[in-house]
Parts: structure tokens; sequence; C-alpha cells
């Protein structure tokens, strides 16, 4: 069998999708691991190992052998923790000295939602999970992104985010420093808990960790829809920020007059509230009119996939049977044979 043409590896913060992809579009094999936090820098053995299980998982799932590399011709990694040029510089360095792939092409995880989100090599995507992230790409191939480390760089929004401020009003409401709140009450009952005062005491003790905070977005939502004065507050300020960011992108990559596609993704765009969604396409509209807001609906690993094969001059009908072939089914259905096996 001929060595495959791409291998895709999509990095987030809690799992890892890989891919093995025919230049005409096929599917040769599929993994989805789960990851578990490492203190490694990015490119460092500790990092990058689980990219490497989540590689030999999807040869295996080809039927080729893991063991004996390169398992493509090229390789896309796009990748949560390649915030950085130096990060960028590390990952490749690990990649070329372990001989994953021919040739390697790394970026961040961004440039996989926006992929996967249009049918278009080029647009802008803003992400919000745990944090929030925003990356663009012209027509002519200029890429922007933003570092995305947290307030240092300037960020706001995602579930950390939000469950954070809606304990932090709770709480001032509770000690009469704030406004009242439905989160004096839905905050702690999510977590099993009488008071605000209970919750901030568990994380300050450790009993609670301080990422299940970001559990709470949900909660904004429903407490906005609701009619609660601060979550609405909060998810306006959530919306602003989306507009913010994929604005600067359209700017500064000069797309304004341009029907360009700004794909969402992440955890925080799971939500129905329509009102949300509203504001964000009237900030966009007033930014770029042409523009065309999507929530992503494919998996993001097919966006790898598709930088691919745009990079192998790959053709429409290869992208349609990539698209068609790389679900979210495919991957929990293989995910879910591999645990039975094991």
């Amino acid at each position: 069998m001929r060595r495959p043409a791409i291998l895709a590896v999509d990095g987030g913060g809690s799992k890892l999708d890989a891919a093995l992809v025919r230049r005409d579009g096929t599917l040769l094999g599929a993994a989805r691991i789960r990851t578990v936090d490492d203190d490694g820098e990015p490119g460092t053995d500790g990092h990058m190992r689980q990219i490497l299980a989540a590689s030999r998982a999807a040869v295996s799932d080809a039927g080729l052998d893991p063991d004996r590399v390169p398992f493509a011709s090229l390789g896309v990694y796009c990748l949560a923790g390649a915030d950085l040029p130096s990060d960028d510089r590390r990952i490749a360095t690990w990649l070329r000295r372990h001989g994953l792939t021919g040739t390697d092409l790394v970026r961040n995880d961004t440039f996989a939602v926006l992929r996967a989100g249009t049918e278009r090599p080029w647009g802008v995507c803003v992400v919000c999970g745990y944090g929030t992230n925003c990356s663009g790409v012209a027509p002519d191939g200029r890429r922007f992104r933003l570092p995305a480390v947290g307030p240092i760089s300037g960020d706001f929004g995602g579930g950390g985010d939000l469950g954070g401020l809606a304990l932090w009003y709770a709480i001032r409401d509770e000690d009469g420093r704030g406004v009242p709140t439905s989160f004096r009450r839905s905050v702690p009952a999510h977590f099993g808990m009488r008071r605000p005062f209970h919750v901030m005491e568990a994380l300050y003790r450790g009993r609670l960790d301080e990422q299940r905070l970001a559990e709470l977005a949900p909660l904004v939502f429903r407490e906005a829809a609701a009619g609660d004065a601060v979550a609405l507050e909060l998810v306006h300020r959530q919306a602003d920020e989306v507009v913010t960011m994929a604005g600067a992108a359209i700017s500064r990559l000069r797309m304004r007059d341009l029907d360009v596609d700004v794909v969402l993704g992440g955890g925080v765009f799971r939500n129905t509230w329509r009102p949300f969604f509203e504001r964000i396409e009237l900030g966009m509209h007033e930014i770029a009119p042409r523009s065309r807001v999507h929530v992503l609906e494919a998996p993001p690993v097919a966006g790898v996939a598709l930088i691919g094969l745009d990079e192998l001059g790959g053709s429409r009908p290869a992208q349609a049977r990539l698209r068609a072939a790389l679900t979210h089914r495919r991957l929990s259905s293989q995910t879910s044979r591999r645990r039975k096996e094991t």
C-alpha cells in the first residue's frame, strides 16, 4: 500500500483527534484519545507524547504498522499550545526529530476550526471553550492569530471567565458588596452547595478544581434567558468580545468588503439562546456588511485534513469525500470500539 498523503492531528484541551487520509479524500483511519494534563511546554516530550499516541492509533485503525514511520507524506498538526512562534518552532523541531511525516505543517488549533467551518480556505474563526482565541486567513494566504494566553495577552471570555464571574457576582450579592443576582442561588446549587461562600471555600482549600468553574457557562446563559440582569450583562460582554476579536482579524487582513465567513467554535457556542447569536451577527455586519456567521458543526480534525488537501491541491470532490467520512459519529464509534478492545 502506498504511503497515505496526509496525517491530520487536531489537539484541543481535552482530546486529540487524528486521521489518515489519501490525496483523493478517502479516509483510511481515525482515532480520538482523551488527553491528560501535564506540565510539559509545547514541543517537549511531555506535551507531544499524546500527539504520537493519537497518530499511532489512527495508523492502527487504518490497518497499517504504527511502528513504521513516516506515517504519511504530509503531516498537518493544529494544536492547542501552539500559541506563540516559539511554540511552533519547538513543536516543529520535535516532529522533525521523530519523523512522523515527511513534511510537517504546524498551526494553532483555531485554524482547524476555521477550515472545518467553511468551504473556502480563508475566513475568520473565534473559539470560546475554556478560554478564547481568534484566527483568520485572507484570500491571499496571509494569516492572523492572537496569542491567547489569558489576561496577559488581553483576553476575555470562554467558560472559565464566565464561570468565574458568575461566582464573583454571587459572592458579592451574598456579602452585600454587589447587586442582587440569581447566581447567588444557582451557582452553589450547581456544585451541590448551599451558599456562594461554600464554593469559594472549596476552591480556596483545593477541594474543588478551579477549572470546574467553566461548567457554569451554560448556567450563565440560562439565567440570562430567564431575565437576570447580571447574567445578561455577562452574555452581552461575551458576544461583544467575539465581535471585537473577529473584527480585529477582518480589519488586519483587509477583508471588510468581502463576504467573509466567521466560524464560531467551542463549548460556549453550543448554547441555543438566539439573542446571543443575533448580537454577534449584528456586530459583525456593522464591521463587514457581507460577513456570514456560522456555528461549527463538523469535527475540527476535518479542517486539519482539509488544510492538508489545500496544500496538495486537492479537488472539490476530494474535499466532499473527506467531509462525508470524517464525522463526529465516525470518531465516536472508533473511540467506543477501542474502549471495548481494551
